[in-house]
């Protein structure tokens, strides 16, 4: 059986767990969660606690269906200026968020919330600030053309991992939050819980 089930269909955050040696079953939650974000963003919730409250609902959505089970629920926002931006949903909106993020500094908020037996057991937010540079429109409109496949699933149209690194000039923060998970922490826990050899 393994150690714990990952209620995100993130194939980055599956394979970071897997490399590290973590076995993992991967279940996705489907919630609303551009509904729950407004309503939060309505009741003026922080961009951390946007991100803890949607990793908290997909945790314990799969939770419900696998009590017995260790659950991670993650999710990642991505806050300019105060505005929080969705993931976008065509090239052309993926230009666009590029644009405005382009020459200036954005928070990444990456979340993690862990579920047993019905509750949350351990919950972690980080965030990152990431720099753009001051890019060029062409070199804009070849990093689309080449990549968009692999960056609709990326809330900031970016892999640092990738070709996304040169959209950078500077960036501060835990690399592995960025992809989307705080993975020493939660490696860190799972191994005090004695869930994982340590």
């Amino acid at each position: 059986m393994s150690v714990l089930i990952l209620a995100s269909g993130s194939e980055t955050r599956a394979a970071m767990l897997r490399n590290a040696g973590v076995e993992i079953d991967v279940v996705p939650a489907r919630i609303d969660e551009e509904s729950l974000r407004q309503s939060l963003l309505a009741d003026g919730a922080s961009g951390s606690d946007i991100a803890d409250a949607l990793a908290e609902n997909k945790a314990r959505k799969i939770a419900i269906k696998y009590p017995e089970s260790l659950v991670l629920g993650c999710d990642q926002i991505l806050e300019l200026d105060g505005a929080i931006l969705s993931k976008p949903d065509s090239p052309d909106a993926a230009r666009r968020q590029l644009e405005r993020l382009r020459a200036s500094t954005h928070r990444l908020i990456s979340a993690a919330v862990l579920y047993y037996r019905g509750q949350p057991v351990w919950r972690r937010t980080a965030t990152a600030r990431m720099t753009m540079r001051n890019f060029s429109d062409g070199f804009l409109t070849a990093y689309l053309a080449q990549n968009w496949d692999d960056l609709r699933h990326s809330v900031g149209c970016y892999q640092i991992e990738g070709p996304g690194i040169r959209l950078f000039s500077w960036i501060e923060g835990d690399y592995f939050a960025i992809l989307g998970l705080p993975l020493l922490e939660l490696l860190d826990v799972l191994t005090r819980r004695k869930d994982i050899d340590g």
